[in-house]
C-alpha cells in the first residue's frame, strides 16, 4: 500500500516574535519533506500584507512548495489579478482558492462572490500555471442548503479547473469516505482530482470545540465527553487527542486516502509526532 502525501497549513503571525517562531516551525516541519505548506488569508483579505510577507519568506527559505490561500469575497478582479501576478513573480505555482468570510461591517460580496467564480477567474487569467486546491466539506458546509447542493458545488469547482480539494477537519472517517464515494458516482476521478483529508490535531478542548461549532465540524460525543472529563489536565487531553487522531489517520490510510493536510496551528508538535508515528516519512 502506497503511503499518502502530507502537507501543513500555517496562519500568518501577528507579531515579529510570532513570525520568527513560525519560521522556526517551518524549518523543523520542513525536515519531514511535506508536499507543500499552505498559508491562510483572513476574511476579506484582512491579513493580506502578513500573508504576502510569510509566503515570500517561506518561498525563499526552502524548496518546498508554498500554497497561499486566496479568498475572493469583497475583492474585485483587478486586485485578484494583481495578486496572481505577484505570486507568479515569486515562483508560486500552487494556490488554495476559497470564497472566504465577509469581514464584520462589510456588505458587498465583490465581483467574484463564490469560490467557483475564483477558480474560473484564475484559469481565465493564468491558464494552467497554478495547481488549484479548493475546499470540501464531508459534513456539509454550514451555509449549504443540502448535502446534495454542497456536492454539486464541489463538482462544479472540479469541472471549472480545480486540481484537488482539501476537506474541513473531521473525526468521523465514514463522512470522508461517503463524500469520496459520492464524488466518484458523480464522475469525479478522485485519483486524478484527489480529495485530501484535512486533519486537526487535538491539543486544547475549549479551542477545538469553539472552532468546530463555528465551522460546522462535528466532534463525536465520546470525544466531547472525554475532553470534558479531563478538565484542565492538558497532558491527558494531548495524549487522548493524539490517540483519536492517530486512529483516524490509520483508518484513512487503510482506505486509500491519497493525501492528508494537517492544520498545524503553527506548532511543531503534535504534527511531527503524528507524521512520524504514521510512518509517512519513511
Amino acid at each position: 500500500m502506497s503511503k499518502p502525501a502530507f502537507s501543513f497549513e500555517f496562519f500568518p503571525a501577528k507579531t515579529d516574535q510570532g513570525r520568527e517562531k513560525l519560521l522556526s516551525t517551518f524549518d523543523e516541519l520542513n525536515t519531514l519533506s511535506p508536499t507543500y505548506f499552505s498559508v491562510t488569508y483572513g476574511a476579506g483579505g484582512s491579513t493580506r500584507s502578513r500573508t504576502l510577507d510569510i509566503v515570500q519568506a517561506l518561498s525563499t527559505r526552502g524548496d518546498t512548495d508554498i500554497a497561499p490561500h486566496m479568498s475572493c469575497i469583497g475583492d474585485d478582479k483587478s486586485e485578484i489579478a494583481e495578486l496572481l501576478e505577484h505570486y507568479k513573480s515569486l515562483g508560486i505555482n500552487r494556490l488554495v482558492a476559497l470564497r472566504g468570510d465577509l469581514p464584520s461591517g462589510q456588505v458587498g460580496m465583490g465581483e467574484l462572490p463564490f469560490a467557483l467564480d475564483l477558480v474560473k477567474f484564475i484559469r481565465e487569467h493564468s491558464g494552467d500555471h497554478f495547481r488549484i486546491e479548493v475546499a470540501a466539506y464531508p459534513e456539509m458546509h454550514p451555509q449549504a442548503r443540502s448535502f446534495e447542493f454542497d456536492v454539486d458545488n464541489l463538482v462544479n469547482k472540479f469541472q471549472a479547473g480545480a486540481n484537488a480539494a482539501i476537506t474541513q477537519f473531521f473525526y468521523n472517517a465514514d463522512s470522508y469516505l461517503y463524500l469520496r464515494d459520492t464524488l466518484e458516482k458523480r464522475g469525479i476521478n478522485t485519483i486524478d482530482q484527489p480529495l485530501v483529508a484535512g486533519i486537526m490535531p487535538i491539543t486544547n478542548s475549549s479551542n477545538l470545540i469553539r472552532f468546530a461549532d463555528s465551522c460546522g465540524a462535528d466532534i463525536p460525543r465520546y470525544v466531547r465527553k472525554q475532553l470534558f472529563d479531563y478538565g484542565d489536565d492538558s497532558k491527558a487531553i494531548r495524549e487522548f487527542g493524539f490517540d483519536v487522531v492517530y486512529r483516524l489517520c490509520e483508518r484513512l490510510i487503510s482506505e486509500g486516502v491519497p493525501a492528508m493536510h494537517f492544520y498545524s496551528m503553527n506548532k511543531v508538535e503534535p504534527n511531527k509526532r503524528l507524521v512520524e508515528a504514521l510512518g509517512l516519512t519513511t
